[in-house]
């Protein structure tokens, strides 16, 4: 547990950008293995889905399902990506430091999980955050968009303020935490496992069971995530909200 995360510091004059490089990296491997997904998935469309086709139909699905059971489809179609790319993303990330987290190189640790990173959950969270806010503009208008922080009485102005920066909040915290936590357990399971001949049978139990929850766990992060994305999306967007 004294490892200590790869950076990479680079000095501007005014001021220094630090890179976490392990999470950069699992940021890339994420990315490049959805991109992967969506291209073998489309690249031969059949009338009759089979395979990796079906498997990608079945995810824009369960997508437009999340979106219709909080705002109709007219108006939740367009988010239709958004939700589909944020689940892909989010579930690979969160699977990403199962097979070989804590690859270690001297004392830093180079693999993880990148949702276990609070940065990478935070600027997840507050991309959502700035796209409700545009698409809230851009569909009910700069005056009528103003209005909703106001209603029902004026004096919700500050509440609503508040639960802009606690949907941020929780949003982005209760992924980095579910992931975080799941991911110091495996390493206290692996490093017992590797202490001793003891260690090893008496670890590997409970390090293939929890593995397999936290599997469940990632899909179910995903899944919230984008659900909870969909209903502030709503808000902000539907009238009737």
């Amino acid at each position: 547990m004294d490892h200590t995360a790869p950076e990479l510091h680079l000095d501007l004059g005014f001021m220094t950008l630090t890179f976490n490089l392990s999470t950069v990296l699992t940021l890339l491997a994420a990315a490049a293995i959805v991109f992967l997904i969506a291209v073998v998935s489309t690249r031969r469309l059949a009338l009759k889905p089979t395979g990796m086709q079906n498997f990608m139909e079945w995810i824009m699905d369960f997508v437009k399902n999340i979106i219709k059971s909080n705002m109709d489809w007219k108006t939740g179609g367009r988010f239709h990506i958004l939700g589909i790319t944020l689940i892909m993303f989010i579930a690979v990330s969160n699977l990403l430091g199962l097979p070989m987290g804590g690859i270690l190189y001297g004392s830093d640790l180079w693999w993880k999980s990148p949702t276990a990173d609070p940065v990478v959950t935070m600027t997840l969270a507050s991309m959502i955050l700035v796209l409700t806010h545009y698409y809230g503009v851009k569909m009910q208008g700069t005056g009528g968009y103003a209005k909703t922080f106001v209603q029902p009485m004026s004096f919700m102005f500050p509440l609503k303020i508040i639960e802009e920066f606690a949907n941020t909040l929780t949003l982005g915290l209760r992924l980095y935490g579910n992931i975080y936590a799941g991911e110091i357990l495996l390493t206290l399971l692996t490093g017992l496992a590797v202490s001793s001949v003891f260690g090893f049978f008496g670890a590997i139990v409970p390090m293939m069971a929890w593995m397999g929850f936290s599997i469940f766990i990632g899909f179910i992060q995903a899944f919230i995530f984008v659900m909870l994305t969909m209903v502030y999306m709503a808000h902000k967007v539907s009238a009737d909200h």
